[in-house]
């Protein structure tokens, strides 16, 4: 039955898939034409002159910014430690009360197992 599901989903997000597309062919938009003239607009001269990077400022930064995703990364290794104390003692406590039942429900049976011993020996 599973499987079936799991078929009949990837059908439809095939089929889904395939109803959002288009039959245009995209090289129809890319003539010759149109190419050459992006290419001569990207290589015509550049009138401004580069900009020089300040090194100082450019060391300072990468300095600051190396420092912030340390401190979040410390912050993240913290938090994920927390959730793994919190998680471990929920399953600590569930295990404890499953053991719990486990005994309960076995000195049930045991009671029962006892009490029809005793009617049969009775009879």
């Amino acid at each position: 039955m599973k499987k079936i599901v799991k078929f009949a989903v990837a059908s439809g997000a095939a089929l889904a898939l395939a109803a959002c597309g288009s039959a245009e062919d995209a090289s129809d938009d890319a003539d010759a034409e149109n190419v050459e003239t992006i290419a001569d607009d990207a290589m015509a001269e550049v009138s401004e002159a580069p900009v020089e990077e300040a090194d100082s400022d450019t060391a300072e930064a990468e300095e600051t910014a190396g420092e912030t995703v340390e401190a979040e990364a410390d912050d993240a290794g913290a938090a994920a430690a927390a959730a793994v104390s919190d998680i471990e003692a929920i399953a600590q406590g569930a295990a404890a009360k499953g053991e719990d039942a486990a005994r309960s429900s076995a000195n049930d049976m045991i009671d029962r197992a006892a009490e029809a011993a005793k009617e049969e020996v009775s009879n």
